[in-house]
């Protein structure tokens, strides 16, 4: 593996045969990348470091669930950027990130495990105990097992990673983001729940009560955690800081559409335009109806408060 060198992103599985020694390759949507889905991965890595060779992830840039049945399709737990920079800090060689496609559903098992053979020739593929692919899903972890020497590579399955007793799962982490269980959520992912966006334009208020926000609208294609008011770590630049964080429609001023505002403790610039990822470390306090602006100004004071007292090293 080539530590140190930043992640190269394909978006195309065209010419990878030639250019990588000997890929190690993670399948999976890994969606939030939780603990489940780091096993995978560093079992990938830590394979491509024995052999010498490249530590790849294979995923689709779009859950399969938008094409084949566009109203089931879960909110995602994390945006593509998010993904694309924890599978970085994990020293990720290469991500391979394609569309899931109608063309690409139809493919059965066998052609999927083929398309891998032509167009990448891994030396392992590695998947976790649920993966499923082709048409239907027909393909899972022991279709793999069986069929993978005759497609050129090894194949292995990591087992379930249990918290609790409990697989962990996308769909479990969902529910407790919704439920607006945090500390469960950031349990079962290994890191803070984390909102990534681009800052947009809001009513300004928050600069006129001394409180100055960055605003993120919220998608309904999103996971996102009740409304409320959160102490938060926020990544800008590159860099951290330490925030308060307001999810909901600011019921205060009559608000309608529902968004994130972001109160970075200790940080002054112009971010519009900019995207930002914002950590959710714990719970505040609900959102609420203030009674005037002065009721309001006490109440974001002491949540700074609190805010630093939880933050302190």
């Amino acid at each position: 593996m080539k530590r140190g060198v930043p992640l190269e992103i394909i978006k195309k599985l065209a010419g990878l045969t030639k250019k990588y020694p000997r890929p190690v390759v993670a399948l999976g949507m890994f969606d939030g990348v939780h603990l489940g889905h780091a096993q995978v991965i560093r079992h990938a890595l830590n394979t491509a470091k024995k052999i010498g060779g490249t530590a790849m992830v294979l995923t689709f840039s779009n859950h399969p669930m938008t094409v084949i049945d566009p109203p089931a399709a879960p909110p995602m737990i994390g945006s593509k950027n998010l993904r694309r920079e924890i599978f970085s800090d994990m020293s990720v060689d290469v991500l391979i990130e394609i569309p899931f496609t109608k063309e690409f559903s139809r493919k059965s098992p066998e052609e999927f495990l083929e398309l891998l053979r032509e167009k990448i020739s891994p030396a392992y593929v590695v998947t976790g105990p649920n993966y499923t692919f082709g048409r239907f899903g027909r393909g899972n972890g022991r279709l793999l097992l069986r069929e993978a020497e005759n497609y050129g590579f090894r194949a292995e399955v990591c087992q379930a990673f249990t918290v609790d007793r409990k697989t962990v799962s996308s769909t479990r982490i969902r529910a407790l983001i919704a439920a607006g269980d945090l500390d469960g959520a950031n349990a079962l992912l290994g890191r803070n729940f984390t909102y990534a966006g681009e800052v947009v334009n809001g009513d300004k208020r928050g600069r006129k009560l001394g409180f100055p926000t960055a605003n993120l609208e919220i998608s309904d294609r999103r996971a996102m955690l009740p409304n409320g008011a959160y102490v938060v770590r926020v990544k800008v630049r590159g860099k951290f800081f330490n925030g308060i964080a307001n999810v909901g429609d600011n019921p205060t001023f009559k608000a309608q559409r529902r968004r994130l505002e972001v109160f970075i403790d200790n940080f002054s610039g112009d971010i519009y335009g900019e995207e930002i990822f914002v950590g959710f470390v714990s719970k505040l306090r609900d959102e609420k109806i203030f009674a005037s602006v002065d009721e309001l100004k006490t109440q974001l004071a002491e949540d700074l408060r609190i805010m630093r007292d939880v933050t302190a090293d």
